[in-house]
């Protein structure tokens, strides 16, 4: 799970820079503290001084010495990756401008874009597999199984899905020209740029033995995802449901407020959704919710449910008394902190541990569930709703 702090934006020289950094470091790794105040938290002590002065001291030994010259940004992103690394964290990493930018938009949620999803077909051209709904590209009416053949003129064919993302991404137009290959015809459809919201829950009711199962999935706990979750639960209560699937399969967790908004949604504020432990100290954390649903709960979950799944599964099971069908998750029990260096360069280091209402920690255990249902591998190769062992155990479950 992830809390996000944002740097200011103050000039400094590269000495100055580089010591900021590096208190910055030492004493979120040994203090914990938030990034966001902690200039003037708390002084330094002896031994911390004397190991800054040591690194300062390096640092200009090899500014000074190596020889060629030495590009500070390289050096310094250097330092701060080999500090993360040191940690010997697996979810305590430096993420470079690339990664960042792919990692900020799936928690974001959203992008500035026109709203396709591709890949490049077996003939190697680039084809469209996913429309977002609302986006532009759904408005401008273009289609899944659409061939990018063109835009603005430039020819796609045989090009790389990534030469289309970046021709979208760094050209400042609010307005492009797709030409694409439809079922033999070729169309040229113009479509603006825009903020698209990324769709990552869906939903539905299942109909079985007189009663209403409704089924919510979603893939990320994104910073749009507890209201996308919540206006699709809003529909399937409005439908008289009479019970609830939650599928966090394959979900591998996002942010820790999307998941206490979520958890919110079914549990009043009297009800614990989870714990944290922070230099030996534990804090329990309760619903924002006003009222405890009523209605049976199922969360289907597998072996790759982590994070913010994993708390939305040990707080509904804990806190609610719904059962958990699948396999056990994932188990990872920490929460980590999102930093700044600058516009393109961020790491994220652990702060915290975890623990369900009950005080349970699930790292590197996982949360097991209550019926243990492996997925068929018929679903693999001829995935379905009839071919889903898991979810047909689940309604099973709520229907008998």
């Amino acid at each position: 799970m992830i809390g996000k702090n944002k740097e200011s934006k103050n000039t400094f020289h590269t000495s100055e820079v580089v010591f900021l950094i590096v208190i910055t470091c030492i004493v979120s790794i040994f203090m914990g503290i938030a990034v966001s105040s902690r200039f003037g938290t708390k002084p330094t002590t002896k031994s911390e001084n004397e190991f800054v002065s040591k690194l300062l001291e390096h640092y200009q030994y090899i500014k000074d010495h190596y020889y060629e010259d030495v590009d500070d940004e390289i050096l310094l992103n250097g330092a701060i990756a080999g500090m993360v690394e040191a940690l010997g964290d697996p979810f305590s990493t430096f993420i470079d401008e690339e990664s960042s930018e792919n990692f900020n938009m799936s928690l974001d949620g959203n992008y500035s874009g026109i709203g396709i999803e591709i890949v490049n077909n077996k003939e190697g051209n680039i084809q469209i597999v996913g429309v977002f709904p609302s986006s532009p590209a759904a408005q401008a009416g273009v289609q899944v199984n659409d061939i990018v053949i063109a835009i603005d003129g430039n020819d796609m064919t045989g090009k790389d899905k990534s030469e289309l993302t970046k021709y979208v991404k760094e050209n400042n137009l609010e307005q492009f020209t797709l030409t694409v290959l439809r079922a033999e015809e070729t169309i040229d459809i113009s479509v603006k740029k825009a903020v698209v919201e990324i769709p990552s829950v869906s939903s539905k009711v299942f109909e079985q033995n007189g009663k209403k199962v409704g089924y919510i999935y979603f893939s990320i706990f994104s910073n749009t995802t507890d209201r996308q979750f919540q206006k699709e639960l809003k529909s399937l209560e409005e439908q008289g449901i009479d019970s609830l699937i939650i599928d966090v399969r394959e979900n591998s967790g996002g942010h820790l407020t999307t998941a206490i908004n979520i958890v919110s949604l079914f549990l009043d504020q009297t009800k614990i959704i989870y714990q944290i432990e922070m230099k030996g100290e534990t804090t329990k954390y309760y619903s924002k919710g006003t009222k405890t649903q009523s209605y049976p709960i199922v969360v289907l979950q597998n072996g790759n449910s982590a994070s913010a799944a994993e708390l939305l599964s040990g707080a509904l099971k804990e806190s609610y008394g719904a059962t958990i069908i699948g396999e056990t998750s994932y188990g990872k029990g920490t929460v980590q902190e999102l930093v700044d260096v600058d516009d393109h360069i961020e790491y994220k280091f652990t702060t915290k541990k975890w623990l369900t209402p009950n005080g349970n920690w699930i790292h590197k255990k996982g949360i097991t569930p209550d019926i243990e249902v492996q997925l068929d591998l018929n679903y693999l190769t001829n995935p379905s709703d009839a071919t889903d062992n898991q979810l047909q155990e689940a309604l099973h479950y709520l229907t008998k």
